[in-house]
């Protein structure tokens, strides 16, 4: 059975989605979240739907404590899942294409450092775009710049507002990446 640990930096609606959606896959467990904000609602969410949930400053990712614990607890694979920490150098080597990320947006465009949540979805309606979607991609030393998994595209209006964008952005999110991370999880 494959150990995945997710990251999350926020409320962890797409950490609650995906434990949830992939509850009855017999070759996957998710037997913790783990979060560099120690007061985020995914704290409140992992409780509520029974998996344990753990702080870890930004020096203990650097250090690597939290390389020890992953590894001591079996851990294969790691999802971020709104995680807005650069992953650091020992993740990155110790679990190479073994960690994924979601981006709101298709990427290449609307990436980089500072470019998450609604900052993301006010600059693709500034833009003007006709599509917007998510990437699902490998994480690297660089914010997402990582090899492109998967990509899933919507359609932008002319009249839409950053938060109608945000709508069909995370249906998106909601419909592929359990899937995602069930095909590489499996696959890894």
């Amino acid at each position: 059975m494959k150990r995945i640990v997710i990251f999350a930096s926020g409320s962890g609606s797409n950490a609650e989605n995906i434990i949830c959606s992939l509850a009855g896959n017999k070759f996957l467990s998710f037997p913790m979240i783990i979060s560099n904000r120690r007061d985020v609602f995914v704290h409140e969410r992992a409780e509520r739907i029974g998996v344990p949930s753990f702080f870890f400053s930004k020096q203990q990712f650097e250090d690597g404590d939290v390389l020890k614990f992953l590894l001591g607890h079996g851990i294969d694979f790691i999802v971020l899942a709104g995680f807005l920490l650069r992953v650091p150098v020992n993740l990155l080597q110790t679990f190479h294409d073994r960690i994924i990320n979601i981006h709101p947006a298709l990427l290449p465009k609307f990436g980089g450092q500072g470019m998450y949540g609604d900052r993301v979805h006010e600059a693709v309606v500034a833009a003007g775009e006709r599509e917007s979607g998510i990437t699902i991609h490998y994480v690297n030393e660089n914010y997402d710049e990582g090899r492109i998994i998967f990509q899933a595209r919507c359609i932008v209006n002319p009249d839409d507002t950053p938060g109608a964008v945000a709508a069909r952005v995370h249906e998106l999110e909601y419909r592929y990446f359990p899937k995602v991370i069930e095909q590489l999880a499996i696959l890894s």
